[in-house]
């Protein structure tokens, strides 16, 4: 069995790619990716800054063209694969190296911000919906747990989550760059999921006292609004609090811009052209960047928010170090539990080939000896057992060399000295 990962993140892509790959329901993909012969287990990870598919497999040639498929006629909305170069913004992992990304992702080292703590949750999400589909098996879903372990050493280990950030938060940090004081400023935050909370949380940490939050569903506003005394709204009242706002974050879930050109020209107009700043962290994007035309309108986009992080990664520098030193040697105990996998196949069939001629041989003594019943199991139970005896040593000596590099090497002679490719002669 094989691992093969293929995926596109904040470095790899631009927003614009990224955002017509974003997936909400994974299940009917990763059904549709599983009842083909190439994949055996599959799980697909989508948040606001990478998408990827991480798969097991038996050929992994075949599966490399069925995942690069998949990401071009399932994944891309409206044919937009055909307008982009999939090598150039996808990055590819097999076996070893995709075990070391995945712990890495779980363990948010290779987030936009360096310890960001959403992304554990968010690698639970992916695991949980690929398990509820029936795509993820015995194979990965030890991968996972492995994942969610060593995240937890990180966590516990190392200082990287003493002060936790998130792309949110990087949001609210780049606000406070553009505004010296915050607490004669309005703030619209659209959307009343995870990030707005979490943005929410830290406008009102840092000063700001008037926070709107806008909703397609008016009671998860007023849910989320009720816990820091900001007012709720409707998407109905948008472009009124728009006209109000002097910063809007936004985050909410949809395929197409909410904040579109004609509104924001609008708003702008009426609001006599007084600066407003629109920080978008919505995948795919909540502004259209067309909005950018528009005088004294500052939008940015979670591909802006990397020079921020980029600050918070530097000061986390060694921290980081140390957890990478956790992740490897992870990696290398899952590493060694897969490779101990190859070795079965092989263990099965020495097993089976000599069962088969203890068999034969039992068969062709016990038909020229007059023997009882009793007499007959007794003499079935010594093959058995010595048979198991030889067995033994080899069996134990195939399991421990297969999780060493050079375990490929002992399997291999072992196929040839005892002939398990070939037809069992007949003698």
């Amino acid at each position: 069995m094989k691992m093969i990962l293929l995926g596109m993140n904040h470095l790899s892509a631009p927003i614009e790619v990224r955002e017509r790959m974003a997936v909400d329901e994974p299940g009917p993909l990763l059904q549709k990716l599983v009842d083909s012969d190439d994949i055996e287990e599959a799980v697909l990870f989508s948040t606001c800054n990478r998408v990827e598919v991480l798969a097991l497999t038996h050929s992994l040639e075949n599966a490399r063209h069925r995942l690069r498929a998949f990401f071009r006629r399932d994944l891309a909305r409206d044919d937009y694969a055909a307008d982009f170069d999939l090598d150039q913004v996808t990055y590819e992992y097999r076996d070893g190296e995709a075990v070391g990304h995945v712990l890495r992702v779980a363990s948010a080292l290779d987030s936009m911000v360096v310890g960001e703590p959403q992304i554990l949750g968010q690698t639970k999400d992916a695991y949980r919906a690929a398990v509820e589909c029936g795509a993820c098996g015995p194979i990965l879903g030890r991968l996972f747990q492995h994942a969610f372990s060593t995240a937890k050493r990180v966590k516990t280990e190392t200082r990287i989550g003493e002060r936790p950030v998130s792309v949110a938060r990087v949001a609210v940090d780049l606000a406070r760059q553009i505004f010296e004081r915050f607490d004669e400023k309005r703030a619209l935050l659209i959307g009343a999921g995870e990030m707005g909370e979490t943005a929410l949380r830290a406008l009102k940490k840092h000063g700001l006292e008037s926070v709107s939050v806008v909703n397609r569903t008016p009671e998860r506003a007023a849910a989320l609004a009720a816990q820091f005394g900001a007012t709720a709204h409707g998407l109905d009242e948008l472009e009124a609090l728009l006209g109000d706002a002097d910063v809007v974050i936004t985050s909410i879930a949809g395929d197409t811009p909410i904040l579109t050109l004609d509104l924001m020209s609008r708003v702008l107009r009426d609001r006599r052209h007084r600066p407003l700043f629109v920080i978008d962290i919505g995948v795919p994007r909540n502004a259209d960047p067309a909005i950018d035309a528009i005088d004294n309108l500052y939008r940015y986009d979670l591909d802006d928010l990397g020079a921020v992080a980029s600050e918070n990664t530097e000061q986390r520098a060694r921290e980081a170090e140390r957890a990478m030193a956790i992740v490897v040697e992870e990696q290398q105990r899952f590493d060694g539990w897969f490779a101990a996998l190859r070795a079965v196949p092989t263990i099965r069939h020495l097993r089976d080939r000599a069962e088969k001629i203890r068999s034969r041989e039992l068969e062709r003594v016990l038909a020229r000896l007059e023997l009882g019943d009793a007499e007959q199991a007794a003499v079935d139970a010594l093959t058995q057992s010595i048979v198991n005896k030889i067995l033994h040593a080899p069996v134990s000596r195939l399991r421990r060399e297969a999780e060493r590099e050079e375990g490929m090497a002992y399997l291999e002679v072992a196929r040839v000295l005892f002939e398990l490719d070939d037809e069992l002669d007949r003698e």
